[in-house]
């Protein structure tokens, strides 16, 4: 990492840490037509992002860029109410700084969303996914360049990056609560095009059950950093082979805001055992 780069993280942290009055041990990052999430929660402080040192700001349409210190069934979290994307233009390193900020103000689990489209045949629209893991395929990693040993190491084990404990604690609680889950592999690609109907099949092919473009790149710098993850897709087009695949922002929206209630009673079912 830049010095540069630790230096902005640094005042990012001390800005926070010095306006927090609660002590969040949870992070929440909302993708498209998430943000709904909000709705639940008993807010404490929202921030919009121009107002952080630092911080980088949104500029997608169902991304309202703000962070919230807040408590959500109880349990203190820090939510980011919109996220920022490779094919937004921006470097990795701003891609991922909220992750970097999540670490320093205290965060020791990160809940990643997203909006993606679905490869597996046995999915639905509305689907909600459970990342089990995930292939790179942004054509780029967070972590090139330089190493800083105290934030994690030169070659990180990505053996699970996705907590096994908490994606078999989420499908206790699914159960408990009649919500029904699938569960697969999660393609990162850069966007900002939806995908070919033969880079569906491709994918499909390497062993991707979703397709996105997010939540690898935070993914990668969360686990580094020793950040628990565990991560959720939203099913809001389809891209099965020999099915037409016809997909807007408006329509992965609309998808999203569909299954946003079960997939935020999920995460409030949760939260108290995390």
């Amino acid at each position: 990492m830049l010095q540069e780069t630790k230096q902005h993280i640094r005042e990012t942290v001390d800005y926070l840490n010095n306006r927090k009055t609660i002590n969040p041990k949870v992070g929440i990052v909302l993708g498209s037509g998430l943000g709904g999430l909000t709705k639940a929660l008993d807010i404490v402080d929202e921030i919009p992002y121009k107002e952080i040192p630092f911080f980088p700001i949104s500029t997608v349409k169902g991304h309202k860029g703000t962070l919230i210190f807040a408590r959500l069934n109880g349990v203190e979290v820090v939510v980011l109410n919109g996220r920022f994307h490779y094919y937004e233009g921006y470097p990795m390193e701003v891609v991922t700084y909220p992750q970097q900020v999540f670490c320093g103000i205290g965060v020791k689990t990160i809940i990643l969303s997203n909006a993606a489209g679905g490869m597996n045949p046995t999915f639905k629209v509305g689907d909600i996914m459970i990342i089990r893991d995930h292939i790179n395929f942004f054509g780029t990693n967070p972590l090139l360049g330089p190493n800083d040993d105290e934030l994690g190491p030169r070659f990180p084990n990505m053996n699970e990056v996705y907590s096994q404990r908490l994606i078999s604690m989420a499908h206790q609680k699914a159960s408990e609560n009649n919500i029904h889950l699938q569960e697969g592999v999660y393609m990162g690609v850069s966007g900002p095009c939806f995908e070919t109907p033969s880079e569906y099949k491709a994918y499909w092919i390497l062993g991707a059950d979703a397709v996105g473009m997010s939540t690898v790149p935070e993914a990668i710098v969360a686990h580094h950093r020793g950040m628990e993850i565990f991560a959720l897709s939203v099913i809001t087009d389809l891209g099965v082979v020999g099915m037409k695949a016809e997909t807007s922002h408006e329509e992965v929206l609309a998808a999203a805001n569909s299954a946003e209630p079960k997939m935020v009673k999920l995460i409030c079912e949760m939260l108290p055992t995390i």
